[in-house]
């Protein structure tokens, strides 16, 4: 990862503004679920951001592993040494390593459920089931390893499978296997379709009207079929993955060519840092709002909770830096088993 929090690769040698802007859209919308959730939970009752977390719920995820699979076609071709510290070291780096400061933070939690003889079982468990908000960067790698065993099989058999395996609705209750299933079907298209993705986005560029006319159909017929309670049916669940990641991509496109809301593309490029530190800052968040009772609406303490999730990793990532923490947000040169490059270029999306 390079010190702007991004990660680093010798993929592309700029960035590509609206897949900044629509990976924004993602991590907010991450941070927003688990804020949200978090705080009714906690609270007992729901608030008026229910609604935003709801609406977002087909889409969320599907959009996020469909975008770390549109490079994949340009690296997937490195030997097996580069190709696994760069997709599979990098981001078990930063697995282990999170989960072990969320699990520091959550330890004495556990020690008073259950005693502190089975807080060291839970932990070496961490390894197997994914840990709190951190499958996203366990399951990752799994993709990538996967996608390059099945260079040669036929790509169309191969997302035939992923889809019926999203369609099948699997759950075991392990992480792992669930979330493989339900969402690999993205990330491969992401990665199969890359060309097509790049196309819809020029298109909307060229035609923004007709892209808005576009989306607004999208809200209504999201909307509907998550109100109806529908959208977690089988087909439906993946047509709304698909139509709910294009649509974010096309608001991706139409902000990056107006140039609106640039705090998205921020966090769009700061995306790996937000996801890995907001745990901390929301959850501070949320305990002193409920607890002083200073704010008694759940839709507004949900939101300022949000907020706070994402402006607060920005700042702790700006901490380590200032206070040469790097390691936190930055894999250390023991941590390869492959050679940098002498000049690495941003790489747009992981």
């Amino acid at each position: 990862m390079t010190l702007n929090g991004t990660a680093a690769g010798p993929e592309r040698s700029t960035r590509i503004d609206w897949v900044d802007y629509a990976k924004g859209i993602c991590i907010i919308m991450v941070v927003m679920m688990h804020s949200v959730l978090g705080v009714e939970k906690a609270a007992g009752d729901t608030g008026f951001m229910h609604a935003f977390v709801m609406f977002a719920q087909p889409f969320r995820m599907p959009d996020f592993f469909l975008i770390s699979g549109l490079f994949l076609a340009v690296v997937i071709d490195r030997d097996w040494r580069t190709y696994l510290d760069r997709k599979v070291v990098h981001f078990a780096y930063f697995y282990v390593l999170w989960m072990t400061i969320q699990f520091g933070f959550k330890a004495p939690g556990f020690a008073a459920e259950s005693g502190w003889s089975h807080v060291g079982f839970l932990y070496l468990e961490s390894f197997v089931e994914p840990f709190g908000t951190l499958w996203f960067i366990y399951l990752l790698p799994m993709f990538f390893v996967v996608t390059k065993l099945s260079r040669g099989t036929p790509a169309m058999a191969v997302w035939l499978v992923a889809a019926a395996l999203e369609t099948a609705h699997v759950a075991t209750g392990w992480t792992v296997i669930d979330e493989f299933c339900a969402r690999f079907v993205y990330f491969y298209s992401g990665y199969l379709f890359a060309s097509y993705v790049f196309a819809l986005a020029d298109r909307s560029r060229e035609k923004p009207a007709l892209a808005l006319a576009g989306l607004a159909l999208w809200t209504l017929v999201n909307g509907g079929l998550v109100m109806g309670d529908f959208s977690h049916w089988p087909l439906v669940s993946l047509a709304l993955g698909f139509a709910g990641a294009c649509a974010i991509i096309v608001m991706g496109t139409l902000l990056a060519r107006m140039q609106w809301l640039n705090f998205l593309r921020y966090c769009g490029e700061h995306s790996i840092v937000i996801y890995l530190a907001f745990f901390l800052p929301m959850a501070v968040t949320r305990t002193l709002l409920l607890k002083t009772g200073v704010i008694t609406d759940i839709g507004t303490i949900s939101l300022i909770v949000t907020v706070a999730g994402v402006v607060g990793a920005v700042v702790i990532w700006r901490l380590a830096l200032a206070l040469r923490a790097d390691f936190l947000f930055e894999r250390p040169a023991a941590f390869w088993i492959a050679p940098k490059k002498a000049a690495p270029a941003l790489q747009p999306a992981e």
